[in-house]
């Protein structure tokens, strides 16, 4: 049974700790590693490592350090399926989804690549008689990344590429439940030419991530997860002095207009509720039928959720995988127990599935609720599961509300054929990612990631040229020669 290794200082270093957890295959449900959850001390010796080598990779020219993302992004693209097969092992995605999200990190290590240009600063001569100023962009020193379970190659590759690139270095932490796909992309990164300590890679759990946050060498602190979280992580670095971005929860509607196109948009909406097995933080929760298409909506979601063929990842048949572990089901199904306890009408009950060979897998079925109140617990909470709400309103307005009333803001959309209605749409809702006729509304990896409200703690988001601006400093310098 392999015990994860810590990388610090370029090279893979046992865990002296004798706390593990264990690290399943959701599919199964056995063990295939064993996570040490690192201590203090090992935090330390990481940053440490990281503040070493910053001050020659800060010297690097930039063009140069891109260098090694262009050698990072082959790399990932030279072991796409290999990459894909660990997702699919530790987190249960069927493969297909696997190999998008590993597309998608890769995307963040190709814009990472244009450092030279993205990191360019600006300056004005004679902005009085005689006097230039300039500006231009610096690194912050060792920057911290505090990875989530849902996405194991994705999410990290939101940030390593920016900070590396822009001159930091970095310590790692991945989610202890999903440790594998980290460990194959920093061998790969091993490989491409960074000093050692610019990239370091530290296994753990919550006392990891509070050390991240509290050391006074980490400047910066990169996190997603559930909101809790995030609040908790943005308050104690922050209260430490650092620069923070902390993604959060989510509970994302989707608005299904009278004249929406249903045989293109059905697809879509049932993608964005099941996919994953609902557990992404784009994933829609809340669908809101406006006026008489209700009626449609609820057949055909509760018609294409029941065909869906759920099983073990690995299998090309599959449609949607595990959830992610034993505690994270019961989780789940507390949830659908409650939204029948408080009167929401259970149309689809995805409890009992059972996957034949799997008998120890972490499966559920989708579920679909009707005549859900914006009030209940299912409709307000973040569920993270295979579990669709139907809420049936009057009109746009009235699905306006709803969401503006929830806390969390992280994506919403809505599918119709009239511009008008999408563009008040796009316009009225608080979120900061919207949707037309798109049921995941996420950027390219060019545009910002991120939500509003509880969904996000921080000023700057994720990806594009947020990651820039979060990753440096700017300095301006006023000169005068005589």
């Amino acid at each position: 049974m392999e015990i994860l290794p810590n990388f610090i200082g370029g090279r893979w270093i046992p865990s002296q700790s004798t706390e593990r957890v264990d690290v399943f295959n959701p599919a199964l449900g056995s063990v295939i590693a064993k996570t040490p959850l690192s201590t203090r001390e090992e935090v330390d010796l990481a940053v440490q490592a990281a503040k070493q080598a910053f001050p020659a990779w800060r010297d690097t020219p930039a063009a140069v350090r891109a260098q090694t993302m262009f050698a990072l992004r082959a790399k990932l693209e030279a072991s796409l399926e290999e990459l894909a097969g660990i997702v699919t092992t530790e987190n249960g995605k069927t493969l297909d989804e696997a190999r998008a999200s590993v597309r998608r990190g890769i995307e963040c290590v190709e814009v990472a690549c244009a450092a030279p240009s993205l990191l360019m600063g600006m300056g004005l001569e004679n902005v009085s008689p005689g006097i230039d100023c300039h500006l231009v962009r610096e690194p912050l020193g060792v920057c911290a990344v505090i990875a989530p379970f849902n996405f194991p190659a994705m999410v990290p590759l939101w940030f390593l590429p920016f900070a590396l690139v822009a001159g930091n270095t970095l310590v790692l932490k991945p989610s202890e439940q999903v440790p594998l796909s980290m460990k194959r992309v920093f061998e790969l990164l091993a490989e491409c030419g960074l000093p050692p300590g610019a990239a370091n890679l530290v296994n753990g759990g919550p006392a990891v991530a509070d050390s991240l946050c509290e050391h006074p060498d980490v400047k910066a602190v990169s996190f997603v997860g559930s909101t809790g979280v995030a609040r908790h992580i943005h308050q104690k670095a922050s209260h430490a002095g650092k620069r923070v971005q902390a993604l959060g929860g989510a509970k994302n509607f989707i608005v299904v207009m009278p004249d929406a196109d249903l045989e293109r948009a059905m697809p879509a909406i049932v993608e964005s509720f099941f996919g994953c097995a609902g557990e992404r933080c784009l994933a829609g929760a809340v669908l809101l039928p406006v006026g008489p298409i209700h009626a449609h909506v609820r057949v055909q979601m509760v018609e294409a959720a029941r065909a869906l063929r759920v099983g073990d990842g690995t299998d090309t048949r599959v449609t949607m995988g595990p959830v992610i572990s034993a505690k994270h089901r019961l989780r789940v199904i507390e949830y659908i127990e409650t939204g029948v306890a408080e009167g929401a009408r259970l149309l689809l009950d995805g409890r009992g599935l059972k996957v034949t060979g799997r008998p120890k897998g972490f499966f559920l079925g989708a579920s679909v609720f009707d005549e859900v109140k914006p009030s209940m617990t299912i409709a307000r909470e973040e569920i993270f599961g295979p579990v669709a709400s139907i809420c049936a309103v009057k009109s746009l307005d009235e699905a306006g509300a709803i969401i503006d009333a929830h806390p969390n803001a992280n994506a919403a959309s809505i599918f119709t054929s009239s511009g008008k209605a999408a563009r008040e749409f796009s316009r009225r809702v608080p979120v900061s990612m919207v949707g037309v006729n798109i049921g995941v509304a996420a950027p390219m990896a060019y545009f910002r990631f991120g939500g509003a409200r509880d969904s996000f703690f921080g000023d700057l988001k994720a990806q594009a040229r947020d990651a820039f601006e979060f990753y440096t400093d700017k300095k301006v310098t006023i000169s005068r020669w005589f």
